[in-house]
C-alpha cells in the first residue's frame, strides 16, 4: 500500500513538474520577446530617445511591484489553481491589446498591452515560484528552479528568432535595412512602417488564444492545489539536511509573526529587484548595442539567444552539481562574484574579435556571457529569501515578486545614463547591482534580526 502510495505521489510530482515546465516556457516566451520588441518599436514608432525604447520594459514589468501583493490577495482568496487561470486570461488581454495597437500605430496604447501581460506573469509568478519550492525538499530547490529556468530559458532563445520568423519574414528584409539606415521618406515611408506594424496583428492574436486554452487546461489539471499547512512543512528547514547554525536560524525565524521580522526577506527582495534588473539589462539592451557596432536588426536578433544560451549552460551545471557536490548558497557566492567581474570587463575592456560570424568589441561577448552568472542567482536568492516563513509564504512571495520590478526601473537607469555618457558606459549600472547580491550570498542572508547585537 505504502509502495502505490509512493507511485502515485511520484507520478504528481512530475506532472505537477510538467505543468509548471509548461508554465516556465510561457514567461519566457512572453518576457524575452522584449528583446526584440524594443528595436522593432524604435523602428516602427520612430522613438528618439534609450529612455522611450526603455518603456517597453518598464510598462512591462512594473506591472510586478504594483499588482505582487494584489496577487498574493487574490491567490489567498481562489487558490493557486485559479488565479494562475486568472493570470493567462489577463495575460490574454494584454495580448489582444496589440492588435488595435497595431492597427493605429500607437505606443501608449501597445505599453498598455504590455503592462496586462505583466500583470497576468505577476500572478503566475506569485503561484509558481511557490510550487516549485514547495513541492520538493527545500534543500534541492534551487534544482528544480534551474530546471524551470532551463524551460523559461529556451523559450526566451526562440522568442526572437520566432518573432524574426513570423513578424520580419512577413515583410522584406530591405525595407528594415532602409528604415534603419534612414532612407525612406513621405508616403513610401509610412507604408513601410504601416505594414511593418500590421505584421504583428496575426501572431498577437494567436498568442491570445494560446494563452486561453493553457490557463484554462492548467486550472482543471492534476496540478495539487496547495494548502497553508502544506506551505508551512514546505518551506521548513529539516534538522537532517542542514548545519546546526542553520537550523538554529530556522527556529528563530520561525517565531516571527510579520513579514518584517524578517531581514533576510527584505534583503532577498532588494537582491532579486537588483539581479533581475542585471539580467533585463544584459538581454534586451544588447540588439541596441549590436546597432552601435554596425550590426543590422537581422543579423543582431540572435545576440539574445547567445545570453540565453551561456544561461542554460549554466543552469545544467546547476542541475548536476546542486545540491549533490555544491550548496545554492556557494552557488550563488560563485555567480555574484562572475558577475561583477564580467561586468568591470564589460565597461573597461576595449578590442575587436570575430566569433560566431560576427566582429564585435569584446565588450558585447562579456555582455552575453553575464547570461552565465546570472542563471543560478535567482535560484539562489528565491530559497534563502523565503525559507521559514511558514503561512507567510504567500505573502512574502508577493513581497519578492514586488522585487522584480528592478526589471522596470533598472533599464530605464541604463537608458537614462546611456543617452548622456553612451550606450557602454550605462553598462557601469550592472557594477554596484552585483557587489549588493555579493554581500546578500555571503552575508545579507544570515540576518534574522534587525538588533544588531543578536548577530546572526
Amino acid at each position: 500500500m505504502k509502495g502505490s502510495n509512493r507511485t502515485s505521489s511520484n507520478r504528481v510530482f512530475i506532472t505537477s513538474m510538467v505543468i509548471l515546465a509548461v508554465m516556465y516556457s510561457v514567461f519566457g516566451l512572453v518576457s524575452w520577446v522584449n528583446a526584440i520588441l524594443i528595436p522593432y518599436f524604435r523602428i516602427i514608432l520612430e522613438l528618439k530617445s534609450n529612455i522611450q525604447s526603455y518603456l517597453v520594459t518598464f510598462a512591462f514589468y512594473i506591472a510586478y511591484f504594483v499588482m505582487a501583493i494584489p496577487s498574493g490577495l487574490l491567490l489567498n482568496r481562489v487558490g493557486y489553481k485559479r488565479g494562475i487561470m486568472y493570470g493567462f486570461i489577463c495575460m490574454a488581454v494584454g495580448a489582444l491589446i496589440f492588435v488595435p495597437a497595431a492597427l493605429i500605430r500607437q505606443y501608449w496604447l501597445f505599453l498598455i498591452g504590455l503592462y496586462c501581460i505583466g500583470t497576468g506573469l505577476a500572478i503566475l509568478q506569485t503561484a509558481a515560484n511557490p510550487y516549485v519550492t514547495i513541492i520538493g525538499p527545500i534543500e534541492s530547490a534551487a534544482r528544480r528552479m534551474s530546471i524551470m529556468g532551463i524551460f523559461n530559458k529556451l523559450a526566451g532563445i526562440l522568442a526572437p528568432l520566432l518573432f524574426s520568423a513570423v513578424v520580419l519574414e512577413a515583410v522584406d528584409s530591405t525595407i528594415v535595412a532602409n528604415l534603419e539606415a534612414g532612407i525612406l521618406a513621405g508616403l513610401e515611408k509610412e507604408l513601410a512602417l504601416r505594414q511593418l506594424t500590421h505584421a504583428l496583428i496575426t501572431p498577437y492574436a494567436i498568442l491570445t488564444a494560446i494563452l486561453l486554452v493553457v490557463g484554462i487546461g492548467i486550472r482543471f489539471s492534476v496540478l495539487p492545489e496547495i494548502e497553508p499547512e502544506e506551505e508551512e512543512e514546505g518551506v521548513a528547514v529539516r534538522s537532517d539536511t542542514v548545519s546546526k547554525t542553520d537550523l538554529e536560524h530556522a527556529k528563530g525565524i520561525k517565531k516571527a509573526k510579520r513579514l518584517i521580522d524578517h531581514p533576510y526577506l527584505i534583503f532577498g527582495a532588494l537582491a532579486l529587484f537588483l539581479h533581475v534588473g542585471t539580467q533585463v539589462i544584459s538581454i534586451d539592451t544588447i540588439i541596441n548595442y549590436a546597432g552601435e557596432m554596425g550590426i543590422g536588426l537581422i543579423d543582431a536578433k540572435v545576440f539574445p539567444s547567445y545570453t540565453l544560451t551561456c544561461t542554460i549552460i549554466s543552469y545544467m551545471l546547476g542541475i548536476l552539481l546542486i545540491p549533490r557536490l555544491v550548496s545554492q548558497t556557494t552557488a550563488l557566492k560563485f555567480c555574484s562574484t562572475l558577475g561583477l567581474i564580467l561586468s568591470l570587463g564589460v565597461v573597461l575592456l576595449n578590442f575587436s574579435v570575430s566569433f560566431l560570424g560576427h566582429s564585435a568589441n569584446i565588450s558585447i561577448w562579456l555582455l552575453a556571457s553575464i547570461g552565465f552568472a546570472n542563471a543560478l542567482i535567482y535560484a539562489g536568492i528565491w530559497p534563502l529569501s523565503i525559507h521559514g516563513l511558514g503561512k507567510l509564504t504567500k505573502t512574502g512571495s508577493s513581497l519578492l515578486i514586488m522585487g522584480l520590478s528592478g526589471n522596470a526601473i533598472l533599464p530605464l537607469v541604463y537608458g537614462a545614463v546611456a543617452d548622456v555618457h553612451g550606450l557602454r558606459a550605462g553598462y557601469w549600472v550592472l557594477v554596484p547591482c552585483f557587489l549588493y547580491i555579493m554581500w546578500f550570498a555571503f552575508y545579507g542572508h544570515k540576518i534574522r534580526s534587525w538588533k544588531r547585537t543578536e548577530g546572526v
